[in-house]
């Protein structure tokens, strides 16, 4: 069992930027077998074909982005980094049904709603009142019958406000009031969760 970490706030921008700054793909997304992999496995969990419009909270430089851009009629991406956003931009930029925002959850919100939201190694960025204020948001812009993906890597990293069993632990806790859980998966390194709003 993970051991609870001290309170930390949620991570700001400044820091992602300083990431990309240093290095144009930090995490290796662009090259990594272990991120290919699972890419594979994200959008194979979904249930769906197609989606009509799709939420992506934290694109990075846009390599998944791309991928998931292929099984929607419109995708809304965004990110704190206004630098990895750029980057995201740029690698998309041939596709037209792919919007991108720089925003930072939960201060930032889109106000549409869509059928998928995709919560992909973001979550344990937020503190644990900001992953709430999260929660609530994504909750109110789930439509009913829409799906909510989660991926997040499990090992400790010393920076991050939370671990990634906590971010997908909280959402089960979501599953007796306003979420279904339909699928979930545990690799190595990463766990991937899929729920259906109710």
């Amino acid at each position: 069992m993970n051991q609870p970490k001290p309170h930390m706030n949620s991570l700001q921008p400044q820091y992602f930027n300083d990431l990309y700054t240093a290095d144009e793909d930090p995490w290796q997304f662009e090259t990594s077998e272990y991120e290919a992999h699972k890419y594979a496995n994200t959008l194979a969990v979904l249930p769906r074909q197609r989606y009509r419009c799709a939420l992506e909270i934290g694109c990075s430089i846009g390599v998944l982005t791309s991928r998931l851009a292929e099984r929607c009629d419109s995708l809304l991406s965004i990110d704190a980094s206004e630098i990895a956003l750029n980057r995201a931009i740029k690698r998309c930029q041939h596709l037209s049904h792919v919007e991108f925002q720089l925003m930072q959850v939960p201060g930032d919100y889109p106000p549409q709603n869509f059928d998928l939201t995709l919560v992909s190694e973001v979550g344990y960025y937020l503190s644990w009142e900001d992953l709430r204020k999260t929660q609530k948001l994504l909750l109110e812009h789930l439509e009913s019958g829409g799906h909510l993906l989660l991926v997040h890597w499990t090992l400790y990293a010393e920076d991050y406000p939370l671990w990634g069993d906590e971010v997908h632990d909280s959402f089960m806790e979501l599953t007796d009031s306003h979420l279904r859980h339909l699928r979930g998966r545990r690799e190595d390194q990463y766990r991937l969760d899929l729920f259906e709003r109710i």
